[in-house]
């Protein structure tokens, strides 16, 4: 007998028949370069933001500390959700 994940990945390979499909080895490639250009855009955003948090952690304004940590949650989320995009791309074949 099959067990229910079985199951579920069968009816889920019969729903989208391209997302069985290996990846080529220039697919790959081009996946993990697009994790190191976004790893590094990630760090730039981090770097930046976190002197700017520790400049306003000094001046002791309790309200910029606010925007400026949520601005880094915004910026993860935003560079996260391109990164996938563009991977996404890369896998269709696009």
């Amino acid at each position: 007998m099959k067990s229910s994940y079985e199951l579920a990945m069968e009816r889920l390979a019969k729903s989208d028949p391209s997302a069985g499909k290996p990846l080529t080895p220039e697919q790959k490639g081009r996946l993990a370069e697009i994790d190191r250009v976004y790893q590094g855009k990630l760090a730039e955003r981090e770097i930046f933001l976190k002197k700017q948090l520790d400049d306003a952690f000094v001046a002791q304004k309790a309200d910029e500390i606010g925007k400026i940590q949520q601005q880094l949650v915004n910026e993860k989320a935003r560079l996260a959700e391109e990164r996938e995009e563009e991977k996404e791309r890369v896998r269709s074949g696009r």
